[in-house]
């Protein structure tokens, strides 16, 4: 039997502070090269609608294996991103996770994935503000206005006590709709902000959570000591830090470091230290002084979809959530 969870299925069992740890976990097994994580193909999609363009694609499908070492299931999740879509009142990234019994190879579980990749990336920036923020009063600045924007700031209040202030900024009006939500749902002040610069400034912590192709905020505003954790460009193409803020680090860790490299925030910066944040979670390294600027990266890795999803999966079918079919 196959077990089937919707969004709602997963929403009902999935609690960040309980999340936080398994990520970290993850993390430490990735470190040790316990796991398997085969490259992610990817690939264009659909014909498009363009009449102008004919035979453009509508967007990109990808698809991430993953197996942790010990793990009970294998997964694999399948994307999609197609930038059109809200045009048309869909989401724009769309996930779904199948998982196999690791001993049998029998499907086991598929999974609405949106909000298992939403909440595991939200950790990353969580555990980054725990393990690598200065030990002050959190004043957030979080660049991006969408879910992921939101997730990376729970995922913050959820990792540490110390989150004092949010300031959003977007170049729409969502940034209002945005900071209004994390008030009322973190009871932290939250504020919209007319420019970059406004919300970086005086940060301890800068979250950039966008698909932007140009650098969003002046790496010169940023104050010593500060975190920037970017979660948003994973291609070559899309970028969000400027050379600034690079050039201004005195560390920069990443999730899995080779691709790191290969975005736009770090392609142009050969020679650059690119440490694990595996190392970061094992203590064995960190934040050396409080004036360091440190630059936390993620592209994601399918390890920590593969971890959350066995949690969430177990979860469920603990308390009976979801439905279960046979193939």
């Amino acid at each position: 039997m196959v077990r089937m969870l919707s969004d709602d299925d997963v929403a009902s069992v999935l609690e960040l502070e309980a999340l936080l740890p398994v990520v970290a976990d993850a993390f430490e097994k990735q470190r040790a090269g316990a796991v398997e994580r085969p490259e992610r193909p990817h690939y264009p999609i659909g014909m498009g609608t363009d009449p102008d363009a004919p035979g453009e694609p509508t967007g990109t499908g990808l698809c991430m294996p993953a197996y942790v070492h010990g793990a009970a299931y294998a997964a694999t999740k399948l994307v999609t991103v197609v930038e059109d879509n809200p045009e048309r009142g869909l989401p724009t990234v769309t996930a779904q996770i199948a998982l196999a019994d690791a001993e049998t190879g029998q499907p086991a579980g598929y999974l609405a994935g949106n909000r298992i990749t939403s909440a595991r990336t939200g950790c990353i920036g969580g555990l980054a503000a725990r393990e690598l923020a200065i030990d002050e009063p959190i004043d957030l600045a979080v660049i991006g206005a969408g879910t992921q924007a939101r997730w990376q700031t729970r995922a913050i209040a959820a990792a540490t006590d110390r989150l004092e202030s949010i300031r959003v900024y977007s170049p729409s009006d969502s940034r209002t709709a945005c900071a209004s939500d994390l008030d009322a749902e973190l009871g932290v002040p939250a504020t919209p902000v007319s420019s970059p610069r406004d919300a970086v400034d005086g940060a301890t912590v800068v979250v950039t959570a966008t698909t932007s192709t140009e650098p969003v905020f002046p790496g010169d505003a940023l104050a010593d000591g500060t975190l920037v954790i970017a979660v948003g460009a994973y291609t070559p193409a899309m970028r969000e830090l400027d050379d600034a803020t690079i050039n201004r680090a005195d560390r920069v860790f990443a999730d899995v470091p080779s691709e790191a490299r290969e975005t736009g925030d770090l392609r142009d910066h050969a020679g650059l230290a690119v440490h694990p944040f595996g190392d970061v979670i094992a203590g064995q390294r960190g934040r050396a002084a409080p004036s360091e600027i440190i630059v936390c990266k993620s592209v994601g890795t399918a390890v920590l979809d593969a971890a959350a999803a066995e949690f969430v999966f177990e979860r469920a079918r603990e308390v009976g959530s979801g439905t279960t079919i046979s193939l």
